[in-house]
C-alpha cells in the first residue's frame, strides 16, 4: 500500500453498529438483559436499554446519534450530500460495512485511518458494570472489522476507566489478540485524576502492552436538562410546551460554550500525566491526545515549564515538562491554522492530521481542500509528516516499495 494521507482521528459510533451486536454477543443472559439494543421510535429506530438509556437514533449524526436536520450544521449538510444519512435510513450502514467505508475514504483521498470508538456512550448507559461488557463486545467486533483490511484500518480498543481491574483485564486481552493498534481510555467527566496513584497498576500494564495510549477529547458535561435540549437541536417545535424560549437560548449558549472550548480541556490530561510522573516512570509509553487541537499546546508547555522551574522541582521529574512532550506525546487535529503557525514550538514530528470522519465538526469529504489551505505553504516533507508519515510510524502502516 502506498500512503499519502492517513487520518489519525476517525470514528466508529455505537449508533451505526449492527442492531443486534451487543445482545447477541453478551456473555450471559444477565448481561443480555442490560445490553444496548434498537427499538422503534417516533423518529425511527433508536438505541436504548431496558433502563431507558437514550443512546441516539440508529445511523444518526455524530457520536450521540442526533437527528440530522438539513440547514442546521454546515458540515453535516456536506456529509448528507453524499447520501450518508439517507443510506442509513435504508439500513445501509456505510460507516460499519468495511468495504463501503473504504469507498467513503477513497472519496476523501485517505488511504488509512485510526478508529476511535464508543467510549462516549458509556456515560449515557447509566450502568457502569454493563459498560465493561459493552466495551469487550465492541473491541472484539472492531478487531474483526479491522482484520478485513488491516492495511486501511487501525482500531483503538475502548478501555473502561472503572473499575481499574476491568481496565487491566481488557488491556491484557486486547494486547494478547494483537489486532488493534492502540488503547483509548474512557475520558469521562468523573474520571479519577490521572495524577492519582490509583492508576499505577494500569500504567504498568499499558507499558507492557507496547500499544499507544489515547485520550480523546470530550469537554465538560452539560447539566441533564440542558443536554436534553441540545439533543433536539434547540428547535422550539420539538421542545414541548413546557420549555420556554429563554430555556432554549440558555441551552444554545451552553452548547456553544461546550463545543467551542471542549478541546482545550485536554490540557488537564497532558498536565496530569506529566506532573504525575507517569511519563517519567514509563518512558516507553506513547500518549496521543485525540482531537485535541494543537494551538493551545505550546502555551501550556511553556506555562508548565515555568511553574516547574519556579516552585515544583520537588515533583518526581528529571527534566522540564516540555521534554516529556517531545519524547512521548502526540496530538491530532482536523483544522487548526493557529497551531500550524506554531510548528517550531510543537515539533513537526508530534502532530497528526485527522478528518474526524464522520463527526459534524470534521472535514470529510473535503479533507484535501482543508489540507491544501492550511498546509500548502509548508515544505513537502513537513506536510507529508503531518498528514501521513507521523501516523504511519506510530501505528505501523508500512509503505510498499
Amino acid at each position: 500500500m502506498r500512503y499519502e494521507m492517513i487520518s489519525a482521528d476517525c470514528h466508529i459510533d455505537l449508533c451505526w453498529l449492527p442492531p443486534d451486536l451487543f445482545v447477541t454477543n453478551a456473555a450471559s443472559t444477565e448481561w443480555r438483559d442490560r445490553m444496548p439494543h434498537v427499538v422503534d421510535g417516533p423518529k425511527g429506530p433508536r438505541w436504548t436499554t431496558k433502563k431507558g438509556a437514550n443512546l441516539g437514533l440508529a445511523c444518526g449524526m455524530g457520536a450521540a446519534g442526533r437527528e440530522y436536520v438539513p440547514g442546521r450544521i454546515h458540515r453535516s449538510d456536506r456529509m448528507a450530500s453524499t447520501g450518508l444519512y439517507d443510506d442509513g435510513k435504508r439500513g445501509i450502514r456505510r460507516l460499519t460495512d468495511p468495504d463501503l467505508r473504504l469507498r467513503d475514504q477513497d472519496r476523501d483521498g485517505v488511504q488509512a485511518e485510526i478508529l476511535y470508538g464508543i467510549l462516549g456512550v458509556t456515560g449515557r448507559l447509566g450502568d457502569p458494570e454493563a459498560a465493561v461488557e459493552v466495551m469487550r463486545i465492541y473491541n472484539e467486533w472492531l478487531a474483526d472489522f479491522c482484520a478485513t483490511h488491516p492495511e486501511r484500518y487501525g482500531g483503538l480498543a475502548s478501555i473502561p476507566n472503572h473499575p481499574i481491574e476491568a481496565a487491566i483485564t481488557e488491556v491484557e486481552r486486547v494486547a494478547k489478540r494483537g489486532v488493534l493498534r492502540g488503547l483509548d481510555i474512557a475520558n469521562s467527566t468523573e474520571l479519577t485524576p490521572l495524577w492519582d496513584p490509583y492508576w499505577k497498576p494500569l500504567w504498568e500494564v499499558v507499558d507492557a502492552s507496547a500499544l499507544p495510549l489515547h485520550f480523546h477529547t470530550i469537554g465538560a458535561r452539560l447539566p441533564d436538562h440542558l443536554q436534553k435540549l441540545v439533543m433536539i437541536g434547540g428547535d422550539p417545535s420539538r421542545a414541548g410546551a413546557d420549555v420556554t424560549p429563554a430555556e432554549l437560548r440558555k441551552a444554545r449558549s451552553a452548547f456553544a460554550t461546550h463545543i467551542t472550548g471542549f478541546q482545550i480541556n485536554m490540557a488537564n490530561v497532558l498536565m496530569a500525566l506529566i506532573y504525575g510522573g507517569v511519563l517519567e516512570h514509563h518512558p516507553r509509553v506513547r500518549v496521543v491526545l485525540g482531537e485535541a487541537g494543537i494551538g493551545w499546546i505550546p502555551y501550556v508547555l511553556w506555562r508548565m515549564d515555568g511553574e516547574w522551574e519556579d516552585q515544583f522541582k520537588d515533583l518526581d521529574l528529571t527534566m522540564p515538562p516540555s521534554e516529556y512532550w517531545k519524547r512521548q506525546c502526540w496530538a491530532t487535529y482536523q483544522t487548526d491554522p493557529v497551531g500550524i503557525k506554531l510548528l517550531d514550538e510543537l515539533g513537526q514530528d508530534k502532530i497528526m492530521w485527522g478528518s474526524d470522519f464522520p463527526h459534524p465538526d470534521g472535514v470529510w469529504p473535503d479533507s484535501r481542500e482543508y489540507i491544501q489551505r492550511e498546509l500548502g505553504h509548508l515544505p513537502a516533507d513537513v506536510r507529508r509528516k503531518i498528514v501521513c508519515d507521523n501516523a504511519a510510524q506510530l501505528y505501523g502502516f508500512k509503505n510498499s516499495r
